[in-house]
C-alpha cells in the first residue's frame, strides 16, 4: 500500500487538478442544469469509467508509448478536439428550457442514462494529453515498498472519491443557485457559456503543438 505521507501529497495534488474547471466539470454543470443535479452521478460514472481505463493504460506504459508514436497522438488529438467542438456547437444551438423552468410547466426533461454515460466517457477521453499527463503524474507516487498494482489501485480509488465529491459539489451548488434565484432559461445561459468553452478547449487541443 501507499505510505500515508505520499498518499497525502497525491490527494492534494489531484484535488487541485480536479477543482480546476475542465470539460468534465463543464459537462456536469450542463447536465445538472438540464436534467437535475442527480444526473451528475451518471455523468461522473462515465468519467470515472474512462479514468479507470486511462489508469490501466498508464500502468501498462501505454502513455509513454503514445509519446513515441506521433501519428497515433495526432489522430487522438484530432478526434478529441473535434468531439469537443461538436459538443460546443450542439450546446450553442440548444434552445431548451432548464429543469428549473419545468417546475412551472410540469414538464421534466429526460435523457437516457446510457446517453449521458457515453457522452461523459467520450468527453473524458477527448483529450489525449490526459493519458500523457497521468503517465507522468502517477508514477511519481510509486515506491518499491509495495506492488505497483496495489498503489495504482489506491490512487484510482482516491481519484474516484475526489472526482465524485468535487463534481457532486459543483452540481448541487449550481442546482441550488438556480432554485434560489429562480433563474429563467438558465440552461440556455449555461449552454452558451459551456458551448463556447467546449469549442475553445477543442480548438486548443487541435492547435496545440503537442
Amino acid at each position: 500500500m501507499m505510505a500515508f505521507h505520499i498518499w497525502t501529497v497525491f490527494f492534494l495534488a489531484y484535488l487541485v487538478t480536479t477543482l480546476s474547471p475542465g470539460p468534465n466539470v463543464l459537462l456536469v454543470l450542463k447536465n445538472s442544469i438540464q436534467f437535475g443535479w442527480k444526473s451528475a452521478f451518471i455523468t461522473i460514472l462515465g468519467n470515472l469509467s474512462c479514468q479507470f481505463l486511462i489508469v490501466c493504460l498508464v500502468a501498462l506504459g501505454v502513455g509513454a508509448l503514445l509519446q513515441t508514436v506521433p501519428t497515433w497522438f495526432l489522430v487522438m488529438k484530432i478526434m478529441g478536439g473535434t468531439y469537443l467542438i461538436y459538443l460546443g456547437i450542439k450546446a450553442l444551438r440548444s434552445n431548451k428550457k432548464s429543469a428549473f423552468d419545468a417546475v412551472d410547466t410540469n414538464v421534466t426533461q429526460k435523457k437516457a442514462g446510457g446517453a449521458l454515460f457515453v457522452e461523459a466517457f467520450l468527453v473524458s477521453a477527448s483529450n489525449p494529453k490526459t493519458l500523457i499527463f497521468l503517465s507522468a503524474f502517477l508514477p511519481q507516487f510509486l515506491t518499491l515498498d509495495s506492488p505497483a498494482y496495489q498503489q495504482f489501485s489506491v490512487m484510482f480509488v482516491t481519484i474516484c472519491a475526489i472526482v465524485t465529491c468535487v463534481h457532486i459539489g459543483y452540481a448541487f451548488g449550481i442546482a441550488r443557485l438556480g432554485k434560489r434565484f429562480s433563474l429563467k432559461n438558465m440552461e440556455a445561459k449555461i449552454s452558451k457559456v459551456t458551448g463556447g468553452l467546449f469549442i475553445t478547449m477543442g480548438g486548443g487541443i487541435l492547435l496545440s503543438n503537442r
